[in-house]
């Protein structure tokens, strides 16, 4: 009989898991403490230092980013058979402090636990359209119900015109963004070229050579700049693909804890549509412009702040994404590294 994992062990090993979340341009914008003096807990703060300070200056991504690390912290614990108990912004003296995560009871967790679990490492962020294959039947209400218990709603854009407004939206921001040559700057720093040895930012084998047009089109960012980079398409053919189903991530109101809560549910969109065979593509562009967020708000959200726009749909992944070694993000109390797990 194995002996039970020391709480270093079990914050390594929980840490290792968290780190694959989503994050805005893959920055990573997040640092665990661990060894407080009562041993089982873990501190996830922001790191200020990865913030994008010029299509994120409040840090509403990043805590977005942070929230959708939260989650697969959480349920790393459940898949080691702890109950973790999270508070979310407990200290309003220290506001990088994300969340203080705890685990002292035990209960085993169920498949649905299990099953999402399994798809932390395979989710994978699509940047392109989609097959025309329909989505699994319940899939949409099984995304609404879960997006609702981390505090957050999944608001699916049905309406044909509506859909094209929202379409119409992403296609404004990317052209406004593309002419700003500040925020062409700091797209460039987080998109590093082929070869790369680079960790983080989005590296070109996550996203498609080609851009690959919808109806109604909803462009994706243009991390190559022009370079040709990213993944060959897997089909010589040019004709316009499927959107699939289009939705915006909202929350009630718009704080620092609200767009934590809104990572959450994304993550546990995200993990749920992979674990049954769906892709998920994430638009954030209109929504880093005041006015454009404003007009989704008002027009098309009924009045609730919009976190994301997604994208649900059906289709082949190829790309591979990359994460910092868990050396570089997870820290004791006092600003050591946390040792390995003994073998």
């Amino acid at each position: 009989m194995s002996e039970p994992m020391t709480a270093e062990q079990v914050a390594r090993y929980v840490v290792a898991e968290a780190i694959w979340a989503p994050s805005v341009n893959n920055t990573q914008p997040w640092r665990f403490i661990t060894g407080a003096p009562a041993g089982q807990q873990i501190d996830l703060h922001a790191d200020l230092e990865r913030r994008l300070a010029v299509a994120d200056p409040d840090g509403r991504e990043l805590m977005i980013s942070c929230g959708a690390a939260l989650f697969n912290l959480r349920l790393a614990l459940r898949s080691l058979g702890y109950v973790p108990e999270a508070r979310v912004l407990p200290d309003p003296e220290d506001p990088t402090l994300v969340a203080r995560v705890t685990w002292r009871e035990r209960a085993a967790a169920d498949e649905f636990e299990r099953r999402l679990f399994g798809q932390v490492r395979r989710r994978r962020t699509h940047r392109g359209a989609f097959d025309p294959e329909p989505l699994p039947p319940d899939l949409l209400a099984a995304l609404r119900a879960g997006a609702a218990r981390d505090g957050a709603a999944l608001r699916i854009v049905a309406d044909d015109g509506r859909r094209a407004a929202l379409a119409v939206a992403i296609q404004t921001a990317e052209r406004e963004l593309r002419r700003n040559s500040e925020r062409l700057r700091e797209l460039a720093r987080w998109t590093p070229a082929p070869g790369s040895a680079s960790y983080d930012g989005v590296p070109a084998t996550s996203y498609p050579a080609r851009a690959e047009h919808t109806d109604p089109d909803f462009p994706g960012r243009d991390f190559a700049r022009g370079h040709g980079w990213g993944v060959p398409p897997l089909s010589s053919a040019t004709s316009i693909r499927a959107a699939g189903v289009a939705g915006l991530l909202t929350t009630t109101a718009d704080r620092p804890a609200d767009w934590v809560s809104a990572g959450q549910a994304l993550q546990r969109v995200l993990l749920t549509a992979t674990a049954c065979g769906a892709a998920v593509a994430l638009h954030s562009q209109p929504l880093e412009l005041p006015w454009l967020r404003e007009f989704i708000r008002t027009q098309l959200s009924d009045g609730a702040y919009p976190q994301l726009v997604l994208r649900i749909g059906m289709v082949a992944q190829v790309s591979v994404s990359v994460r910092r070694d868990l050396d570089d993000v997870l820290f004791a109390s006092g600003g050591d590294r946390v040792g390995a797990v003994p073998s």
